[in-house]
Protein backbone atom coordinates (compact mmCIF):
# COMPACT_ATOMS: atom_id res chain seq x y z
CA UNK A 1 0.00 0.00 0.00
CA UNK A 2 3.05 2.32 0.54
CA UNK A 3 3.66 2.30 -3.14
CA UNK A 4 0.19 2.74 -3.84
CA UNK A 5 0.24 5.96 -1.92
CA UNK A 6 3.58 7.10 -2.99
CA UNK A 7 2.36 6.83 -6.74
CA UNK A 8 -0.67 9.03 -5.78
CA UNK A 9 1.42 11.80 -4.23
CA UNK A 10 4.14 11.27 -7.05
CA UNK A 11 1.59 11.96 -9.55
CA UNK A 12 -0.52 14.74 -7.42
CA UNK A 13 3.38 16.70 -6.96
CA UNK A 14 3.87 16.18 -11.40
CA UNK A 15 0.19 17.87 -11.67
CA UNK A 16 0.66 20.76 -9.18
CA UNK A 17 4.73 21.16 -9.92
CA UNK A 18 5.32 20.77 -13.34
CA UNK A 19 3.13 23.79 -15.14
CA UNK A 20 5.02 25.87 -12.76
CA UNK A 21 8.54 24.86 -14.08
CA UNK A 22 7.46 24.80 -17.65
CA UNK A 23 5.88 28.52 -17.39
CA UNK A 24 9.37 29.64 -15.62
CA UNK A 25 11.15 27.61 -18.97
CA UNK A 26 13.01 30.32 -21.53
CA UNK A 27 13.36 27.74 -23.66
CA UNK A 28 10.27 25.98 -24.78
CA UNK A 29 9.76 29.17 -27.53
CA UNK A 30 13.04 28.60 -29.07
CA UNK A 31 12.27 25.11 -29.26
CA UNK A 32 9.03 24.02 -29.75
CA UNK A 33 9.03 20.24 -30.57
CA UNK A 34 11.45 19.83 -27.93
CA UNK A 35 8.44 21.62 -25.51
CA UNK A 36 5.99 19.27 -26.96
CA UNK A 37 7.57 16.15 -26.11
CA UNK A 38 8.19 17.34 -22.65
CA UNK A 39 4.67 18.30 -22.24
CA UNK A 40 3.50 14.38 -23.21
CA UNK A 41 5.89 12.86 -21.72
CA UNK A 42 5.28 14.77 -18.27
CA UNK A 43 1.05 14.62 -18.82
CA UNK A 44 1.84 10.44 -19.60
CA UNK A 45 3.69 10.17 -16.35
CA UNK A 46 0.89 12.21 -14.25
CA UNK A 47 -1.49 9.33 -16.09
CA UNK A 48 0.92 6.68 -15.36
CA UNK A 49 1.43 7.53 -11.25
CA UNK A 50 -2.48 7.42 -11.17
CA UNK A 51 -3.10 4.41 -13.18
CA UNK A 52 -0.37 2.13 -11.33
CA UNK A 53 -1.59 3.69 -7.59
CA UNK A 54 -5.37 2.56 -9.19
CA UNK A 55 -3.84 -0.87 -9.87
CA UNK A 56 -1.89 -1.75 -6.50
CA UNK A 57 -4.48 -0.24 -4.57
CA UNK A 58 -6.78 -2.40 -5.96
CA UNK A 59 -4.80 -5.32 -5.51
CA UNK A 60 -4.96 -4.13 -1.92
CA UNK A 61 -8.15 -4.34 -1.74
CA UNK A 62 -9.77 -7.18 -3.41
CA UNK A 63 -8.22 -10.87 -3.38
CA UNK A 64 -9.35 -10.83 -6.58
CA UNK A 65 -7.69 -8.65 -8.07
CA UNK A 66 -4.71 -9.50 -6.47
CA UNK A 67 -4.43 -12.59 -7.95
CA UNK A 68 -4.48 -11.54 -11.60
CA UNK A 69 -2.09 -8.69 -10.68
CA UNK A 70 0.20 -11.04 -9.12
CA UNK A 71 -0.33 -14.51 -10.59
CA UNK A 72 2.56 -15.30 -12.23
CA UNK A 73 4.95 -13.45 -8.82
CA UNK A 74 6.60 -15.63 -6.26
CA UNK A 75 5.36 -15.14 -2.78
CA UNK A 76 8.13 -13.10 -1.61
CA UNK A 77 7.19 -10.62 -4.31
CA UNK A 78 3.74 -9.80 -2.65
CA UNK A 79 4.90 -9.39 0.41
CA UNK A 80 7.47 -6.76 -0.18
CA UNK A 81 4.16 -4.33 -1.52
CA UNK A 82 2.12 -5.28 1.82
CA UNK A 83 -0.94 -4.76 0.40
CA UNK A 84 -2.58 -5.73 3.79
CA UNK A 85 -1.66 -2.75 5.26
CA UNK A 86 -4.61 -0.53 4.57
CA UNK A 87 -7.33 -2.50 3.75
CA UNK A 88 -10.41 0.36 3.75
CA UNK A 89 -8.55 3.04 2.55
CA UNK A 90 -7.24 1.20 -0.31
CA UNK A 91 -10.86 0.22 -1.58
CA UNK A 92 -11.57 3.95 -2.02
CA UNK A 93 -8.32 4.92 -3.70
CA UNK A 94 -9.24 2.18 -6.19
CA UNK A 95 -12.74 3.39 -6.44
CA UNK A 96 -11.93 6.67 -7.10
CA UNK A 97 -8.98 6.67 -9.78
CA UNK A 98 -10.98 3.94 -11.46
CA UNK A 99 -13.84 6.55 -11.59
CA UNK A 100 -10.94 9.39 -13.04
CA UNK A 101 -9.89 7.11 -15.47
CA UNK A 102 -13.22 6.47 -17.02
CA UNK A 103 -14.68 10.13 -16.73
CA UNK A 104 -10.93 10.27 -18.64
CA UNK A 105 -12.01 7.63 -21.27
CA UNK A 106 -15.51 9.34 -21.71
CA UNK A 107 -14.53 13.01 -22.03
CA UNK A 108 -11.83 11.80 -24.81
CA UNK A 109 -14.37 9.85 -26.55
CA UNK A 110 -16.39 12.91 -26.42
CA UNK A 111 -14.37 15.37 -27.55
CA UNK A 112 -13.33 13.26 -30.49
CA UNK A 113 -16.82 12.83 -31.77
CA UNK A 114 -17.26 16.55 -31.10
CA UNK A 115 -14.32 17.08 -33.59
CA UNK A 116 -16.03 14.40 -35.91
CA UNK A 117 -18.95 16.63 -35.73
CA UNK A 118 -17.20 19.81 -36.56
CA UNK A 119 -15.37 18.39 -39.49
CA UNK A 120 -18.52 17.25 -41.00
CA UNK A 121 -20.34 20.31 -40.69
CA UNK A 122 -17.33 22.10 -42.22
CA UNK A 123 -16.75 19.62 -44.88
CA UNK A 124 -20.97 20.03 -45.37
CA UNK A 125 -20.06 23.78 -45.49
CA UNK A 126 -17.63 23.04 -48.14
CA UNK A 127 -19.68 21.08 -50.37
CA UNK A 128 -22.31 24.28 -50.24
CA UNK A 129 -19.70 27.18 -51.08
CA UNK A 130 -18.03 25.16 -53.40
CA UNK A 131 -19.78 22.54 -54.95
CA UNK A 132 -18.52 19.40 -57.29
CA UNK A 133 -18.08 19.73 -61.06
CA UNK A 134 -20.01 16.87 -62.83
CA UNK A 135 -17.75 13.65 -62.31
CA UNK A 136 -16.00 14.97 -59.72
CA UNK A 137 -15.43 12.86 -56.82
CA UNK A 138 -15.82 14.05 -53.01
CA UNK A 139 -12.33 14.71 -51.73
CA UNK A 140 -10.58 14.43 -54.30
CA UNK A 141 -8.74 17.52 -54.89
CA UNK A 142 -6.54 18.56 -51.46
CA UNK A 143 -6.86 21.85 -52.55
CA UNK A 144 -10.17 23.71 -52.05
CA UNK A 145 -10.31 27.59 -52.78
CA UNK A 146 -13.62 29.61 -52.22
CA UNK A 147 -14.86 32.69 -52.87
CA UNK A 148 -14.78 34.90 -49.63
CA UNK A 149 -14.16 38.53 -48.93
CA UNK A 150 -12.38 37.53 -45.67
CA UNK A 151 -8.76 36.12 -45.60
CA UNK A 152 -8.56 32.61 -44.39
CA UNK A 153 -6.07 29.25 -44.90
CA UNK A 154 -6.86 25.99 -42.65
CA UNK A 155 -6.73 22.60 -42.54
CA UNK A 156 -9.39 20.05 -43.29
CA UNK A 157 -7.88 16.99 -41.53
CA UNK A 158 -9.90 13.77 -41.71
CA UNK A 159 -9.57 10.45 -44.03
CA UNK A 160 -9.05 12.64 -46.93
CA UNK A 161 -7.32 15.94 -45.65
CA UNK A 162 -7.96 19.25 -47.91
CA UNK A 163 -6.23 22.57 -47.77
CA UNK A 164 -8.87 24.89 -47.79
CA UNK A 165 -7.47 29.30 -49.17
CA UNK A 166 -10.25 32.20 -49.53
CA UNK A 167 -9.56 33.91 -53.00
CA UNK A 168 -9.50 36.79 -50.51
CA UNK A 169 -6.14 35.32 -48.76
CA UNK A 170 -4.85 34.64 -52.27
CA UNK A 171 -5.32 38.10 -53.33
CA UNK A 172 -3.32 38.99 -49.98
CA UNK A 173 -0.78 36.81 -50.14
CA UNK A 174 2.16 37.99 -52.27
CA UNK A 175 4.68 36.16 -53.52
CA UNK A 176 6.20 33.13 -51.77
CA UNK A 177 3.80 34.01 -48.69
CA UNK A 178 1.15 31.76 -50.15
CA UNK A 179 4.02 28.84 -50.15
CA UNK A 180 4.96 29.92 -46.55
CA UNK A 181 1.56 29.31 -45.20
CA UNK A 182 0.63 26.35 -46.98
CA UNK A 183 3.70 24.62 -45.62
CA UNK A 184 2.83 26.12 -42.00
CA UNK A 185 -0.40 24.37 -42.74
CA UNK A 186 0.81 20.81 -44.11
CA UNK A 187 3.42 20.83 -40.88
CA UNK A 188 0.24 20.82 -38.60
CA UNK A 189 -0.91 17.96 -40.76
CA UNK A 190 2.70 15.56 -41.07
CA UNK A 191 2.83 16.21 -37.16
CA UNK A 192 -0.90 15.21 -36.67
CA UNK A 193 -1.33 18.05 -34.01
CA UNK A 194 -5.11 17.73 -34.09
CA UNK A 195 -4.49 14.45 -31.90
CA UNK A 196 -3.03 16.69 -29.43
CA UNK A 197 -4.98 18.97 -29.36
CA UNK A 198 -8.05 16.44 -29.24
CA UNK A 199 -6.33 14.89 -25.98
CA UNK A 200 -5.40 18.14 -24.23
CA UNK A 201 -8.91 19.26 -24.91
CA UNK A 202 -10.50 16.13 -23.49
CA UNK A 203 -8.16 16.07 -20.00
CA UNK A 204 -8.65 20.13 -19.40
CA UNK A 205 -12.23 19.49 -19.94
CA UNK A 206 -12.47 16.53 -17.81
CA UNK A 207 -10.12 17.74 -14.73
CA UNK A 208 -10.23 21.74 -15.01
CA UNK A 209 -9.18 21.94 -11.46
CA UNK A 210 -5.54 19.95 -12.27
CA UNK A 211 -3.33 22.67 -13.16
CA UNK A 212 -1.55 20.07 -15.21
CA UNK A 213 -4.04 19.39 -17.87
CA UNK A 214 -5.27 23.25 -18.12
CA UNK A 215 -1.23 24.23 -18.65
CA UNK A 216 -1.94 21.44 -21.22
CA UNK A 217 -4.11 22.12 -23.27
CA UNK A 218 -3.28 25.81 -23.33
CA UNK A 219 0.77 25.23 -24.02
CA UNK A 220 -0.80 22.64 -26.70
CA UNK A 221 -2.84 25.26 -28.59
CA UNK A 222 0.44 27.48 -28.66
CA UNK A 223 3.34 25.46 -29.33
CA UNK A 224 1.69 23.75 -32.16
CA UNK A 225 1.33 27.09 -34.15
CA UNK A 226 5.11 27.98 -33.05
CA UNK A 227 6.10 24.73 -34.52
CA UNK A 228 4.38 24.97 -37.63
CA UNK A 229 5.90 28.54 -38.24
CA UNK A 230 9.09 27.41 -37.67
CA UNK A 231 8.42 24.11 -40.41
CA UNK A 232 7.65 27.33 -42.63
CA UNK A 233 10.18 29.50 -41.60
CA UNK A 234 13.15 27.05 -42.43
CA UNK A 235 11.84 26.66 -45.98
CA UNK A 236 10.90 30.16 -46.77
CA UNK A 237 12.56 32.31 -44.52
CA UNK A 238 11.06 33.88 -40.84
CA UNK A 239 10.28 37.15 -42.60
CA UNK A 240 8.48 35.84 -45.49
CA UNK A 241 6.05 33.65 -43.07
CA UNK A 242 5.79 37.15 -40.64
CA UNK A 243 4.66 38.81 -43.35
CA UNK A 244 1.85 36.56 -44.02
CA UNK A 245 0.47 36.46 -40.87
CA UNK A 246 0.42 40.11 -40.66
CA UNK A 247 -1.83 40.21 -44.07
CA UNK A 248 -4.07 37.41 -43.34
CA UNK A 249 -4.97 38.63 -39.70
CA UNK A 250 -4.50 42.59 -39.64
CA UNK A 251 -8.27 42.76 -40.12
CA UNK A 252 -9.26 40.53 -37.35
CA UNK A 253 -8.28 43.41 -34.87
CA UNK A 254 -5.39 41.46 -33.37
CA UNK A 255 -2.57 44.10 -33.53
CA UNK A 256 -4.78 47.00 -31.67
CA UNK A 257 -4.51 48.10 -28.34
CA UNK A 258 -7.40 45.44 -26.72
CA UNK A 259 -7.20 41.46 -26.53
CA UNK A 260 -8.90 39.65 -29.13
CA UNK A 261 -9.43 35.85 -29.45
CA UNK A 262 -6.11 35.69 -31.86
CA UNK A 263 -4.19 37.63 -29.04
CA UNK A 264 -0.96 35.00 -29.90
CA UNK A 265 -0.66 36.04 -33.38
CA UNK A 266 1.26 39.56 -33.01
CA UNK A 267 3.39 37.12 -30.52
CA UNK A 268 4.19 35.04 -33.01
CA UNK A 269 5.17 37.58 -35.67
CA UNK A 270 7.36 39.43 -32.94
CA UNK A 271 8.70 35.95 -32.72
CA UNK A 272 9.69 35.35 -36.01
CA UNK A 273 10.80 39.06 -36.24
CA UNK A 274 13.30 39.14 -33.18
CA UNK A 275 14.51 35.60 -32.84
CA UNK A 276 15.61 34.37 -30.10
CA UNK A 277 19.06 31.78 -30.27
CA UNK A 278 18.13 28.03 -30.46
CA UNK A 279 19.25 25.79 -28.11
CA UNK A 280 22.98 23.93 -28.71
CA UNK A 281 21.95 20.06 -30.10
CA UNK A 282 23.13 18.54 -27.31
CA UNK A 283 20.95 20.64 -25.06
CA UNK A 284 17.81 19.65 -26.94
CA UNK A 285 19.16 15.80 -26.94
CA UNK A 286 19.61 16.22 -23.01
CA UNK A 287 16.18 17.66 -22.62
CA UNK A 288 14.66 15.50 -24.94
CA UNK A 289 16.51 12.35 -23.26
CA UNK A 290 15.36 13.89 -19.56
CA UNK A 291 11.54 14.14 -20.74
CA UNK A 292 11.56 10.53 -21.88
CA UNK A 293 12.82 9.46 -18.18
CA UNK A 294 10.25 10.86 -16.72
CA UNK A 295 7.37 8.46 -17.12
CA UNK A 296 10.26 6.04 -16.31
CA UNK A 297 10.03 7.13 -12.38
CA UNK A 298 6.52 5.57 -11.72
CA UNK A 299 7.31 2.90 -13.37
CA UNK A 300 10.70 2.60 -10.75
CA UNK A 301 8.40 3.36 -8.41
CA UNK A 302 6.09 0.54 -8.80
CA UNK A 303 8.60 -2.15 -9.66
CA UNK A 304 11.54 -1.41 -7.31
CA UNK A 305 10.17 -3.52 -4.73
CA UNK A 306 9.21 -6.50 -6.62
CA UNK A 307 12.88 -6.66 -8.57
CA UNK A 308 14.45 -5.80 -4.74
CA UNK A 309 12.62 -9.17 -3.34
CA UNK A 310 13.35 -11.45 -6.31
CA UNK A 311 16.94 -9.92 -5.70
Amino acid sequence: MVVSLTLLMLGALAAVVAPSLMARAQWPEREPVVALWVWQCVVAAVLLSFGLSMTFSAAAAWQAVRGHVFAPAPHAVVEAYALGAYGPWSAVIAVLLALGGLWTAAMLVREIRRAHVRRRRRRTELLVRSPLMPGEEPGSGRLVVLEGERPGVWWLPGAAPQLVITTAALGRLKGRQLDAVLAHEQGHARARHDWLLHCSDALATGFPQIPVFAAFRDEMHRLVELAADDVASRRFGRLTIALALVELNEDRGVFGPCPAPDAQVPLRVNRLLAPGDRLTAGRRLRLTAAAALVPVVPLLVAFVPGLSALG
